[in-house]
């Protein structure tokens, strides 16, 4: 298909116009909700309607007007027949593209009826009052994911309250900080507490567990293999050493669940993320290789074909269906389809018919990063890679014109989405996809195979898993390397004005490369101006945020991904409470505040993303304030860093003390009555002491709604200049506390995540309270200076509009 990709045909661009305003319309229509998707499908309707009459009325006009000019042509002679094709091509133009016209409305139409009917199978009248009302109920689940730091997408049987049992089938995601990891297909009873979604979400509902779930039962008998299969791979990596054992599981079956922040970070800024979510390079491999092996063997075609189709069916199982997997898969699917019928295949039909099926089909697709990225990264192979290799080829052999081509096209046309989940760009992306591309289908290919070897033949599957740790551990390390690189990655505009920013520039500069004549002259010349603008605003922008960085900070919210790490600063002296979830990111925030030691640090509890970057302050550390013990795991970190120098106290609900002009003031956890874990989480106060200029600070750690209604009943805090919000801004909170204390700053430490953090419902208690909330996620590096009213902000990001 990518051979035959850069001759586009006008008849290859039926599909992805009818897919791509189907599209338009499922992302719509999917935050509209069901009865006003269900407006929008009858407007499309009609308006397909009328369209479609007009082709006809146009048809029939054309038909007319073509005999009666026959008539006249005949007696004026042959000058005005010539005329005649001229004419008939202008109206067969006109007829065929109300016709487009009206199947592609008619296609919305479709998409906007299915996504009325998907949001109320999502979220029935019955569950919307439960979620609505955040009330408690006892609820029958089945895990459809992994356990990940106290968090599970689930599928809802039933829900029991007030003696009554209603019989579900739909999504949600559970938060129970006691439940274990456990196979996918795993069926839960646990009493958890609900609150909404916006339409759309993949989740009807966020279920926050009171008390421990149950596990009732193993999974069926396909779940229980799959995450066998899952697991002892991951096992068998893990005995491989350093970042290439823990990236195979990635590469091979898309599982990141031993993935360190610090190497996925470098994997974003390298560019390649996309090795490690499988799609359509993986679904291509599987059914190539099972393709040519029943080749091999003799099978005719249609056997090859249900083969592949099967294999294809249980690969997708196996790494799960995730929206790149799946866009992957359908189009797989339709090219096996079309070998069997003896068809020819062309790219873009492929991928058009793929995108129509998935977004009438499966609606809430249309707004995943995942799927948008997939397909995007997709037209770019089919449509930029020909086209740029041949250009490329005048400078360079053909084999490395389009080896470069590949990953350049997919970057062009993945680029303005990526700026919306991270405002910069890759100065070393494509380098770097050109050193890995060698190494990424090996260590696929050999994983995948170990994978599936191991339950049988352990040290053959543990040499495969050896040998593919190879590849592995070459992709991880230019992954590091290209991070470490000077200005990796370069800042650009955040949200709506940069993606669209960052369009306009590839545009121009595809015009400038691939363009004719005076437009490619124009266009090159507005790139070289562009380039110059950018460089000298990227500079600028970069020296002005530097020179604006106020010496004089007192709060510093780190950018440590998914975690907390907030540093304060008191006449030479210096704390931090928490330390995220990486080493690496906590410690470069510290070098570039220019923190070598810190006089006291705070432990608030000791999930992953509050004490993961331990190990760079250890060592560093005066003294150390931690909560409640949760196990042996807690233990051995207090010991640690006592072993280092550290004196290591556990606080509780009154405990005080200082930080130069700062006093301090433990608020929670009490004495006794709660377990540890976020409800036991060290509550801080800090305030300037009398007559000190500073600004005072409530760090909430990630205590929930219940824990905060019990620790404001006690503790009484007064007002705030910042507040540190719970738990990355989840949904449980209390919006009395905020309220109550009516801080003026609200700092969030939160990473790309999967809860919907922070969530609308903790912005919207923000605002009510007349807080500012400042996320690091959007803004980076966060300073607070000054005291009081005179409070300034200084962010390393500007935040996106909203």
């Amino acid at each position: 298909m990518l051979a035959e990709a850069g001759r586009v045909r006008r008849g290859d661009l039926r599909l992805p116009v009818i897919a791509g305003g189907a599209w338009l319309v499922a992302i719509v229509a999917t935050g509209l909700g069901a009865d006003g998707a269900v407006v929008l499908a009858g407007v499309l309707a009609v308006g397909a309607a009328a369209a479609l009459a007009a082709a006809v009325v146009a048809a029939v006009l054309a038909s007319r007007r073509e005999r009666a000019a026959d008539v006249a042509a005949g007696s004026l002679g042959t000058a005005r027949r010539t005329s005649l094709p001229a004419r008939r091509f202008v109206g067969g133009l006109a007829s065929a593209a109300l016709v487009l016209a009206a199947v592609t409305l008619g296609a919305g139409a479709l998409a906007a009826t299915t996504a009325s009917l998907a949001e109320r199978h999502r979220l029935p009248p019955q569950l919307a009052v439960i979620a609505d009302s955040e009330s408690t109920a006892r609820w029958t689940l089945e895990t459809s994911g992994a356990v990940s730091e106290g968090r599970v997408a689930v599928q809802v049987r039933s829900v029991e309250q007030r003696d009554a049992r209603i019989h579900l089938d739909t999504t949600a995601v559970l938060f129970a900080r006691d439940l274990d990891a456990v196979p996918r297909g795993t069926p839960l009873a646990v009493t958890a507490r609900a609150t909404s979604t916006e339409p759309g979400d993949d989740a009807a509902v966020l279920l926050f567990a009171r008390g421990s779930p149950e596990v009732l039962g193993a999974p069926a008998g396909g779940d229980e293999l799959l995450d066998g299969l899952r697991a002892g791979f991951r096992e068998s990596a893990a005995r491989m050493p350093g970042d290439g054992g823990r990236l195979l599981p990635g590469l091979a079956i898309g599982d990141t669940a031993e993935l360190d922040p610090g190497l996925d970070e470098a994997m974003k800024v390298a560019s390649l993320t996309h090795l490690t979510a499988v799609s359509g390079a993986n679904c291509a491999v599987v059914v190539a290789l099972v393709f040519g092996l029943l080749g091999l063997l003799g099978a005719s075609r249609l056997l090859r074909v249900i083969g592949s189709g099967i294999a294809l069916l249980g690969f997708v199982a196996l790494v799960t269906p995730e929206p790149s997997v799946v866009r992957a898969a359908v189009m797989a699917g339709i090219v096996l389809l079309s070998l069997a019928l003896g068809r020819p295949v062309r790219g873009l039909p492929v991928l058009g018919a793929a995108v129509l099926l998935l977004v009438v089909a499966q609606p809430a697709l249309a707004r995943s990063y995942g799927f948008v990225l997939s397909v995007l990264a997709t037209a770019g192979l089919l449509v930029l890679a020909p086209p740029l290799a041949r250009r490329l080829a005048r400078w360079m052999p053909r084999s490395l014109a389009l080896a470069v081509a590949v990953p350049l096209a997919a970057q062009l046309l993945c680029q303005p989405v990526l700026i919306l989940l991270q405002p910069e760009l890759p100065l070393y992306g494509v380098p770097a996809n050109l050193l890995t591309e060698p190494a990424a289908p090996i260590a696929t290919v050999l994983g995948l195979i170990a994978c599936l070897v191991l339950p049988f033949a352990p040290p053959l599957g543990d040499l495969l898993c050896a040998l593919a740790w190879v590849p592995s551990a070459w992709i991880a390390a230019i992954a590091r390397f290209a991070a470490s690189l000077p200005a990796a990655s370069l800042p650009w505009l955040p949200g709506t004005i940069g993606a669209i920013a960052v369009a306009v520039a590839i545009v121009v500069v595809l015009v400038a490369v691939l363009g004719r004549g005076r437009l490619r002259s124009a266009a090159a010349g507005l790139a070289v101006l562009a380039l110059v603008l950018a460089t000298a605003g990227v500079g600028g922008a970069a020296l002005a945020a530097r020179a604006g960085r106020p010496a004089d900070w007192s709060v510093a919210l780190c950018d440590v991904g998914q975690g907390d790490a907030t540093v304060l600063r008191s006449a030479g002296s210096v704390a931090l409470v928490d330390t995220g979830p990486d080493p690496e990111l906590l410690d470069h925030c510290l070098a570039d505040l220019g923190v070598d030691r810190l006089q006291l640090l705070v432990l608030t509890h000791y999930d992953l993303d509050h004490v993961g970057g331990a190990d760079a302050v250890i060592g560093r550390v005066d003294r150390v304030l931690v909560g409640p013990s949760d196990g042996a795991d807690a233990d051995r970190l207090d010991a640690r860093l006592r072993d280092a120098g550290a004196e290591v106290d556990q606080v509780e609900r009154g405990e005080r003390g200082g930080l130069g002009d700062l006093a301090w003031e433990v608020l929670w956890p009490p004495e006794r009555g709660v377990e540890p874990g976020n409800g036991a989480s060290v509550t801080l106060s800090v305030r300037p002491v009398d007559g000190a200029a500073g600004l005072s600070a409530l760090l909430l750690g990630d205590l929930g709604e219940v824990a905060q209604a019990r620790m404001s009943g006690v503790a009484h805090p007064g007002r705030y200049d910042v507040v540190k919000v719970a738990h990355h801004g989840s949904a449980d909170q209390d919006p009395d506390v905020y309220a109550r204390i009516r801080a003026r700053v609200g700092l969030i430490g939160v990473g790309e995540n999967d809860y919907g953090h922070p969530t609308s419902e903790l912005l919207g208690t923000l605002a009510d309270a007349g807080t500012l909330p400042l996320r690091s996620d959007q803004t980076g590096l966060v300073l607070l200076a000054g005291s009081g009213d005179h409070l300034r902000v200084w962010t390393q990001r500007a935040p996106p509009d909203d």
